[in-house]
């Protein structure tokens, strides 16, 4: 009895290594920032879109390199609200002409406000104020890892204020995407968002944290959801604070009350084009929804920018003058 007791120990024992082992090797492969990304290189679901002209994504570039260098955006530092009293980095790049418009724009996962100058440079020749935030542990931002969209969405509420504190007749058009697109959806359910944020604007954001990992997990290593989430979700509890089944934009998108504008592209194989229905049926505000045809995962912009921007400019300014 003793010797059967001894086994059964050992491999309880053995099972709660292997379950940590897995979780923390799964957390280190996709949250923790100090490890490179390495299937973000060459992966086939982020290759550029067949259906993207190249003088078109050219001639964009170049604007949006020239539109940089003429800017001398103000540097913003904001700590966050939670016990790690992160420093939190923003760029903003004021405009004249702006009167009240403001815009923030929230780039994706492995980005930075910087990679945001496309989106960016389009609101400001609008007329908008912009601020471009680097989420906690990217670009200038602190923080050994990355939330997401779920923490981020708190620490894009300290940024709407700073906004707010600047101008308090601001309004505001929340725009982001892939991660950013989920961080703006996050933040939309929010009960204490701020009456001066009027639309948001989310460009391939996905339905939920979860739902993506499992996505991935498949995508990348043929494996089932259990046990390998579940133990990467208890590790990300230990070690970032947050739980993966709670990150929902879906859930979040059901709780707002401000007018949102859903986009993807139906070729987007990374974040499946398939979640847009699930965020955009949940709901229940203004809202419309732009598919661009054969755009991959953040190339809607890109395959048609036309379309894409009068799609953005009518619905937003339905709620900004």
């Amino acid at each position: 009895m003793k010797k059967i007791i001894i086994i059964l120990g050992s491999v309880v024992a053995i099972l709660i290594i292997a379950y940590g082992l897995v979780g923390n090797y799964f957390y280190n492969f996709a949250l923790s920032v100090d490890r490179e990304k390495e299937f973000m290189e060459d992966n086939p679901n982020l290759a550029e879109s067949e259906a993207v002209l190249a003088s078109v994504a050219e001639e964009a570039e170049l604007a949006d390199a020239l539109w940089l260098e003429q800017q001398q955006p103000t540097q913003l530092t904001i700590q966050s609200a939670d016990k790690l009293n992160l420093n939190l980095n923003a760029y903003v790049y004021e405009n004249e002409s702006a009167n009240h418009k403001w815009a923030i724009v929230v780039h994706g996962y492995t980005g930075d406000a910087i990679s945001m100058k496309r989106y960016a440079r389009n609101f400001h020749e609008r007329g908008y104020h912009v601020l471009a935030p680097d989420l906690r542990g990217h670009g200038e931002s602190e923080g050994n890892y990355i939330g997401m969209g779920w923490h981020d969405r708190k620490d894009l509420l300290l940024w709407i204020e700073q906004v707010i504190e600047e101008d308090p007749e601001a309004e505001i058009v929340l725009f982001g995407i892939s991660m950013g697109g989920a961080t703006v959806m996050m933040t939309s359910g929010e009960e204490d968002l701020p009456a001066n944020v009027k639309v948001i604007v989310e460009d391939c954001g996905y339905s939920s944290v979860s739902e993506v990992f499992v996505y991935q997990l498949n995508d990348l290593f043929g494996l089932p959801p259990f046990p390998v989430i579940n133990a990467a979700n208890t590790v990300t509890n230990f070690r970032a604070g947050y739980d993966l089944y709670e990150a929902s934009a879906v859930e979040q998108v059901a709780k707002s009350q401000t007018p949102i504008l859903f986009i993807h592209g139906d070729a987007d194989t990374f974040v499946p084009y398939e979640m847009l229905d699930e965020v955009y049926n949940a709901a229940t505000v203004d809202k419309d929804k732009l598919i661009i045809e054969g755009a991959g995962h953040g190339d809607a912009e890109k395959v048609d920018p036309v379309r894409y921007w009068n799609s953005v400019w009518s619905f937003v300014e339905k709620y900004i003058d």
